[in-house]
């Protein structure tokens, strides 16, 4: 588990660089897994004012504890007291774990591994050290797991800076609205479905409808954009992904772009953790220019449509608007297959240029209306020639 900083860099002087706003595209095959590891390892918040309250004290560190309980991926500690929400862990036969669910008898901890050669009654010891991957420039056009480590056969990738997997986000007093688009190339959702630099949108559908096209042609259309591209394939099968990265290659598009992918045979933790190394290099690129913005492009798949299902709502409820592909209109060819209904951006015109607001303000209202005198006319036979004329 070498992915994991193990020591604290000073960063560097901040450098100019050519980039200004990262996109984070983040694609869930089995979100399912993912929320039921997450709701099994909620941090507790009051945990965090408990390590301010003794940032200056001495910790009790290698003191030897021991488990309880292990499945799923998460260990059960008792022992580990003085232990920070995020400190990396040790197991005695060297599996890694990142402590996440901090109560008063025990210690929730995330295993970054299968942890088959753990025991019963082992010890585990506190580290001192808070989760961490290392970052650099050196990661544009590679292919990593959710430990910033390569997969992709071209060697080590250099790196001499760290950043933790999880840092405070910006207070709101400092940040500015959304105001800059975020060009898909396709469009219709660049003018019904604008989305912004900065905002959080949602792609949802069913199986086979287009989804990962949409996320790619967005990438693809950020070449020459000032923008940096991360691209998080969370539970996918490897050839999917493959397919993902050989487009990228063919359209020059992998000098802006960084892979983070955990396939469908990679433990349920370290799917849990790849956001999070795509959350982080994409601040890094930030951070580094002292400004700028970071978009999320979540990709969730439904079943049979169902958008009211538990893990769609919540989803929804989290972002700040969804573009919903439609299988019905996927299956009669027409691509990409948005049902404009159901679709939306909470941002809205905020998000368009001054053009594009003029050519598009009535756009999104005409295909709704005509989805709906659609589905009028297959129950009625007579209908009057301004419907008539409307449909066809």
């Amino acid at each position: 588990m070498t992915g994991i900083g193990t020591t604290e860099v000073p960063p560097p002087p901040r450098t100019p660089v050519r980039f200004r706003h990262a996109t984070l595209f983040s694609y869930w095959e089995n979100p399912s897994t993912l929320f039921r590891i997450q709701e099994r390892t909620l941090i507790d918040l009051f945990s965090f004012w408990k390590i301010q309250e003794r940032n200056n004290q001495p910790i009790d560190i290698g003191r030897p504890n021991g488990f309880f309980q292990l499945g799923d991926g998460i260990a059960r500690i008792h022992g580990l007291d003085e232990v920070m929400a995020g400190e990396l862990v040790e197991f005695q036969e060297g599996t890694i774990g990142i402590a996440l669910n901090l109560e008063s008898t025990n210690v929730g901890v995330v295993l970054m591994g299968d942890g088959l050669l753990i025991q019963e009654g082992s010890s585990v010891k506190a580290t001192g050290r808070i989760a961490q991957i290392p970052v650099s420039e050196a990661y544009l056009g590679r292919v990593i797991n959710a430990l910033a480590k390569p997969i992709d056969g071209r060697g080590e990738i250099l790196s001499s800076e760290y950043r933790l997997i999880e840092s405070p986000a910006p207070g709101i007093i400092s940040r500015r609205s959304v105001y800059e688009p975020l060009q898909t190339g396709l469009i219709a959702i660049d003018s019904m479905i604008p989305i912004g630099r900065g905002q959080r949108e949602l792609i949802i559908g069913d199986r086979q409808t287009g989804k990962t096209a949409v996320a790619t042609d967005t990438i693809l259309n950020q070449q020459g954009q000032n923008v940096i591209c991360v691209y998080v394939a969370i539970g996918q099968k490897s050839s999917s992904v493959a397919q993902v990265v050989t487009t990228f290659q063919e359209r020059g598009a992998t000098e802006y772009t960084i892979v983070v992918a955990e396939t469908a045979d990679s433990p349920a933790t370290l799917q849990y953790l790849a956001p999070y190394t795509g959350a982080a290099l994409a601040e890094y690129f930030i951070s580094l220019l002292g400004e700028g913005s970071m978009t999320a492009l979540l990709i969730v798949e439904t079943q049979s449509g169902d958008v009211s299902a538990y893990i769609p709502t919540n989803v929804i409820s989290i972002t700040d608007g969804q573009i919903f592909l439609s299988a019905d209109l996927f299956n009669a060819g027409i691509q990409p297959a948005i049902n404009v209904g159901i679709s939306v951006s909470r941002v809205g015109s905020a998000a368009q240029i001054k053009a594009m607001k003029q050519v598009a303000g009535k756009l999104k209202l005409e295909p709704t209306q005509f989805a709906e005198l659609e589905a009028f006319a297959q129950f009625a036979s007579d209908l009057d020639k301004a419907t008539q004329k409307w449909i066809t």
